[in-house]
């Protein structure tokens, strides 16, 4: 199945608004720009309507300009390889494609094709929870990645010594695409990958550490969830949000029963480390 790709060019403060209302009608990857940002859905969820009705709901709070296009395997591919270039990630983790060079000056070096996925470690919350990964003790670990889109995120974790990774994620294509990721980081001994929501870890254990960069919506929806699947005393670390949202992904949390630890910020966006109560 194809994305929609929404452009929208809008000021920061309604862009803001307008990602929280496209994530409710089932928008759920968004990338910022310089100009507003983008959002994508499965073309079969697609609604023109759905947009006008938002983007007219906000017509007296600043200009907005939107457009869409479908994205194919192919063309997301091609664009991908045109753009991409290697990232260093806190002078410790290089994350590349198989065509670039190894940095065996680093720690850490992951090689991502993206296909259809997201996650290349160039959105502000891959890099965020890369960074707060690196502060997080690995070593022998059961973890589990929700949302894993590339499996970037899971297979950072086996290169910190997680012993088992269990990555998630709804879309087909995309499990798919973490476990190549997980062969071609030599990783695919440790790393499942597994379609399914929430619902596809009924049967498990608690995990001792959980990754979930989704989105606001869903983290909100799943809290209940993660605190029933993680290990008393296991970090949980979240993103997917904006700064403005961490008072509501705190409080939910918290809630669940989670401890606030810390929170990094990127370009308005947040990962945030909690915590399960010994």
């Amino acid at each position: 199945m194809d994305y929609v790709e929404l452009r929208v060019q809008a000021p920061r403060e309604l862009a803001d608004i307008l990602v929280a209302e496209l994530a409710e009608v089932g928008y759920n990857t968004f990338e910022d720009n310089d100009e507003g940002f983008c959002a994508y859905i499965d073309e079969d969820q697609f609604s023109p309507d759905d947009v006008a009705e938002i983007m007219a709901r906000y017509q007296g709070m600043g200009e907005v300009e939107y457009d869409h296009r479908i994205i194919t395997r192919q063309n997301w591919n091609a664009e991908w390889e045109k753009n991409f270039e290697p990232l260093v990630i806190a002078e410790r983790v290089s994350v590349r494609a198989p065509f670039h060079a190894a940095r065996p000056d680093l720690a850490h070096d992951i090689v991502i094709m993206p296909r259809m996925s997201f996650g290349t470690g160039h959105h502000d919350t891959t890099a965020l929870m890369l960074t707060n990964q690196l502060a997080v003790n690995h070593q022998g670990q059961r973890v589990l990645d929700m949302g894993c889109g590339t499996g970037i995120l899971a297979v950072m974790a086996a290169q910190l010594g997680a012993a088992a990774v269990l990555a998630v994620d709804v879309e087909p294509w995309t499990a798919e695409n973490a476990a190549d990721n997980a062969r071609e980081n030599n990783v695919e001994g440790t790393v499942e990958a597994r379609l399914g929501d929430i619902t596809a870890l009924e049967g498990e254990e608690p995990f001792d550490i959980i990754l979930a960069n989704i989105n606001r919506n869903v983290l909100l929806d799943d809290m209940p969830a993660y605190a029933r699947y993680l290990k008393p005393g296991g970090p949980i670390l979240f993103s997917g949000f904006y700064e403005e949202d961490l008072a509501q992904i705190r409080a939910a949390a918290e809630q669940a029963g989670f401890v606030y630890e810390s929170h990094l910020v990127q370009n308005h966006w947040v990962s945030a480390i909690f915590r399960q109560p010994a």
